[in-house]
Parts: structure tokens; C-alpha cells; sequence
């Protein structure tokens, strides 16, 4: 039996974070039941598509396991639908800019009072209140806000946004760990609660000990192109055949296998993590030539043969290849579109594929039909 089978998500969200909440739960069970406006959700139409498909591949992923149904919450039958499946519903998850649900008739007091035992996740892209609540949230404003951009780029040139929803994807995941927190306690209690997750706030999470040393040192990171301040050497590398590479040393035994390799071991300048930061020019410099001397085989083997961390940059293409990501089966294929797989293996309850992305409104007929059996 599946880890979540039983549990019943409303998942009224659109594009990523919120959908991408509801995916991590249907992967492992719930039965997820998808509300869309008649529109449909604007993922559908964005990215790639699959040959004579109106669908997208992001649609494909972000649809998987859930079953697909149309209301128009502007209407009174379809408020009442909604409200109708709320009332057996364990999580239901929106992304509404605060107050708009409540306009709608269906906040979470509402909600609540109907079914007490009821989780919502509220994903917003600045939380329910203060003075940004009511902006428009999207990934890019939380990369900008969170200081990634500020650190993230080459040292003369500007600050980089990521090139994926990176974002969405961090705030999908910290959405999933907060509803199963939620519905544990809810099994203390037997009440449900309301949860405010957003995107700045998530980010914030992946930015470690900068807010601590900001707040406390005035410290500010400087754009390293691929280096962080304490680990040193870390970066990317072009070989001699023109492939890259990536090396990390921030483990100090790993450092001082890459010293030897290097022919620097015992280099005072380089014998701590402090000094090798002091010393950063001097041994990323010692790194490119030695890396860019060889190609990019030899370089793999050597770091192989000395223990030393490193990985070839691959392309997209190279990574479905790559013959660990097959014998682990990273990728699934699922109604003939490839993709991840789940974000975690049980070993008792594992994930389960049923299928990708429906068509837009493919199981509505059948969820209004069981609100109407007695």
C-alpha cells in the first residue's frame, strides 16, 4: 500500500511551487484532484511539447498522479463543488495573493469550519501579510530579494538570476515537508491548521550562515563565479579537449589529495581552509593549468585514483545517459514522456507512477459524480 493512500488533496494551485506540492504527494499515494478554471492552468502552455500534443512537458510532470477537473469558481455551482469536496478532503492547496480566496467565499475560516480536520497550504510569493503580501510572487522576485542574485555570477559581471524555476521547486518541497508535519500533528490532535509558505522565505533557507554573518560581521559574499569564500579550491575547469570538470575540496582530506595531485602538498599557503581562501587566485590558477594541461579523461582517472572529488559538467542529454542516473532509474517514462522519478525512496512504501499529465478536465465528470453519490 502506497505511504499515503487514503489522503485526499485539493490541489487548486497553478504553475509550479503549489502544483509541485501536490505532485510530491500524489508521487506516494494521495489521491490528488486537480481544479482548474475552464482556461486551464497556464503550465500547459509553456515550455516544450510533445509532438501533436497541446500539452507540455511541464504540464506532463506537474500533472502526474493527479486527477484532472474544471470549475469555475466564479460561479455559484462551482464554489459550492469546491466547497462539496473540501468538506472530505485531508489537504487542499492554493496560491491565490492573500484575500482572494476569501473573496471567493472559500477561506480557510470557511473551509475550516466545514471540515476541522482539514490542512491548507497557502503558497504565496511573500506570506499572508506584511507590506509585500499583496504583490505579485513569482521565483524571480525571491532569487532577487533572497541576496542569490547578489552572489551568483562572475566578480566583474552582473548579478544572475537562475535558469530554472529553482525557486518553485525549493518552495514545492518545503510546501510537502509542511503538510506532512501538519497532518502528523493533525493525528495528535485530530485538527487541521493553516499553512503559510512562500517563496522568499524558502529561498532564504538555501542561503546556510550569510544572514547570520550580515547581521553579526557586516559580512557581504562577493560574486566568485563558481567559488564560495571557504572552500577553496571549488569551481568548474576546462580540460585540454575543451570538456569541464567541477571540483569541490570541503572536506580537508579531500583538499589535501588535490594538493598532492597538484604537486602542492605542504605549501604553507595552502595548508589550511583559512589560508587557501587567503591564497584563492594563487591555487585556482595552480588548478586550471593542471586541469587544462590534460584532457578531460586523465583528469577524471587521477581524481578517481586519488580519492578526490570531482564530476564531469554534463549537458541534459549526458545525464540521461549517464550510466549511474540509468542503474539507479533517476528518469521514468511514463505514458511515453520521460522524466524524474520521485524525490525519495522508501524502502517499504516506495513511490508510484500511475500517469503523466491528463488533458484538461479529463476526470471532472467522474469527481462531481461521487460528490452526488450518497
Amino acid at each position: 500500500m502506497p505511504a499515503l493512500e487514503g489522503l485526499r488533496v485539493i490541489d487548486m494551485a497553478t504553475v509550479f511551487a503549489g502544483p509541485g506540492v501536490a505532485r510530491h504527494l500524489g508521487d506516494f499515494g494521495a489521491d490528488v484532484v486537480k481544479i482548474e478554471a475552464p482556461a486551464g492552468d497556464g503550465v500547459r502552455r509553456m515550455g516544450w511539447f510533445p509532438p501533436g500534443d497541446d500539452d507540455s512537458y511541464m504540464w506532463k510532470l506537474l500533472g502526474r498522479n493527479k486527477r484532472a477537473a474544471v470549475l469555475d469558481l466564479k460561479t455559484d455551482a462551482g464554489r459550492d463543488a469546491l466547497l462539496a469536496l473540501a468538506d472530505g478532503a485531508d489537504v487542499l492547496i492554493e496560491n491565490f495573493r492573500p484575500g482572494t480566496l476569501e473573496r471567493l467565499g472559500l477561506g480557510p475560516d470557511v473551509l475550516c469550519a466545514r471540515n476541522p480536520r482539514l490542512v491548507v497550504l497557502r503558497v504565496t510569493g511573500f506570506g499572508q501579510d506584511g507590506p509585500y503580501s499583496s504583490r505579485p510572487g513569482f521565483a524571480t522576485m525571491a532569487e532577487a530579494m533572497s541576496g542569490f542574485a547578489a552572489i551568483n555570477g562572475e566578480p566583474d559581471g552582473p548579478p544572475l538570476l537562475p535558469p530554472i524555476a529553482l525557486t518553485d521547486e525549493v518552495t514545492a518541497i518545503a510546501g510537502a515537508f509542511a503538510v506532512m508535519v501538519a497532518l502528523h500533528e493533525r493525528g495528535r490532535s485530530g485538527r487541521g491548521q493553516v499553512i503559510d509558505v512562500n517563496l522568499l522565505e524558502s529561498m532564504l533557507q538555501m542561503m546556510s550562515a550569510l544572514p547570520s554573518a550580515a547581521a553579526h560581521l557586516g559580512y557581504e559574499q562577493p560574486r566568485l563565479g563558481s567559488g564560495i569564500p571557504y572552500s577553496v579550491p571549488r569551481g568548474t575547469y576546462r580540460c585540454a579537449d575543451n570538456r569541464w570538470v567541477a571540483i569541490s575540496t570541503s572536506a580537508e582530506s579531500v583538499a589535501q589529495r588535490v594538493l598532492g595531485l597538484l604537486g602542492l602538498a605542504g605549501d604553507a599557503r595552502f595548508a589550511t581552509f583559512e589560508s587557501r581562501g587567503e591564497h584563492r587566485e594563487e591555487l585556482d590558477a595552480a588548478v586550471a593549468a593542471w586541469v587544462g594541461a590534460r584532457p578531460s579523461a586523465e583528469v577524471l582517472a587521477e581524481f578517481a585514483a586519488a580519492e578526490a572529488a570531482i564530476a564531469p559538467v554534463y549537458t541534459m542529454r549526458e545525464v540521461l545517459a549517464d550510466p549511474h542516473v540509468q542503474a539507479r532509474e533517476v528518469f521514468v517514462e511514463l505514458d511515453g514522456i520521460v522524466m524524474q522519478g520521485p524525490v525519495a525512496r522508501l524502502s517499504r512504501t516506495p513511490a508510484e507512477m500511475r500517469w503523466a499529465g491528463r488533458a484538461l478536465g479529463t476526470d471532472t465528470d467522474e469527481i462531481l459524480s461521487d460528490l452526488e453519490d450518497p
